[in-house]
């Protein structure tokens, strides 16, 4: 039980307890007109941060190890999407138009930064790549997930005058200022990296509340049995295992070493729940709670499995070494022939 509670994160618990709060006291009237802008404007802000902390200097230096780079991408933005297109089939059996179309918003989300890097430390890998790799994911992000959103979501999402002028303001704008700011901002960021963590998250916790708030005004929620809730977690394993495999057995075929599979693992089967919240209520509108759902369900499963994943990697990696090691001799060097061990006896 001990070893569950650290794999969980407790920021997972404060988006549950906005959800709730949302389902209790949803926003309505002047209120919710209000947190429409105060949306709004948070999430220019996230994009803005998220701009500024990405290092383009760092993504140019991991173009020498393109082959990882490519297929992490091609994992994130073509196999993910397919094998989210391929639930169409689940429609109406097992999932819902809405939860089907939130989960195809999540196989077209980048990957996540943060805990693919800090997974491929904890369990050895190349931390380098890893940072490479999660920035390669969002950059190209930017512009893959509102189009291919836009093309493969079909009637929930959609890019229409003003779904572009949102994407524009709210995502592209803010992302390029920060990226053109932050080499006068970048030590300012560095050295408040703690609140800023707070500044950002908090955001999104806005986010999330104003979307589950228009989702019960709406009466969406109402369309959506526990039943269905199970089908969706149990098609999201499916998705996390098939992930997982696909990324260490490919990069193992490719011929990639164990610390590069490992990167490819953590990176190519993850996905970023910053990033992905604040494109799903520009480009979902009333229907964004549906299409956070299947991404936050799965954001929790992949830091439980991941964690898991990557300290038994550690362990066996540990285990590997010591094995190699060459063996201690014993204190005090060799003893040399005749030598007495204990008292009056002879070795």
């Amino acid at each position: 039980m001990r070893r569950l509670a650290q794999l969980a994160d407790p920021y997972i618990a404060l988006l549950l307890g906005t959800v709730l709060l949302a389902v209790f006291l949803p926003a309505s009237g002047g209120v919710a007109e209000g947190l429409g802008w105060a949306t709004k404007a948070a999430v220019g802000l996230i994009f803005f941060l998220y701009g500024a902390r990405l290092s383009t200097r760092e993504a140019l230096d991991g173009m020498r190890h393109w082959r990882l780079q490519l297929l992490i991408l091609l994992c994130t933005f073509a196999v993910f999407p397919l094998l989210g297109l391929a639930t169409r089939l689940l429609v109406p059996y097992v999932l819902t138009p809405g939860l089907q179309a939130g989960l195809l918003f999540l196989c077209l989300v980048p990957s996540t930064i943060q805990s693919s890097i800090a997974f491929t430390s904890v369990a050895r890998g190349n931390v380098p790549a890893a940072i490479c790799a999660g920035t390669y994911s969002s950059l190209v992000g930017m512009a893959a997930t509102p189009l291919l959103a836009a093309w493969l979501v079909g009637g929930h999402a959609s890019l229409g005058a003003d779904g572009l002028v949102g994407i524009v303001c709210q995502l592209l704008a803010p992302f390029v200022a920060g990226q053109l700011l932050r080499r006068w901002i970048g030590g300012f960021l560095t050295r408040h990296r703690r609140v800023l963590g707070f500044v950002d998250r908090g955001s999104v916790l806005l986010v999330v509340y104003a979307a589950f708030s228009q989702g019960m005004t709406q009466g969406i929620w109402g369309r959506v049995t526990p039943l269905r809730l199970t089908a969706l977690l149990g098609v999201e394993v499916v998705l996390l295992a098939l992930m997982l495999s696909l990324t260490w057995y490919g990069a193992h075929r490719l011929g990639f070493s164990r610390a590069d599979r490992v990167v490819s693992v953590f990176a190519g089967s993850n996905k970023s729940l910053a990033a992905g919240l604040p494109m799903a209520s520009v480009l979902f509108g009333a229907h964004a709670s549906l299409a956070v759902l299947p991404l936050m369900l799965f954001h929790q499963m992949q830091l439980i499995v991941c964690a898991f994943l990557s300290r038994r990697w550690a362990e066996g990696t540990s285990e590997v070494r010591a094995r190699k090691a060459p063996p201690v001799p014993p204190k005090g060097g060799p003893r040399r022939h005749g030598e007495r061990t204990g008292a009056g006896q002879r070795p």
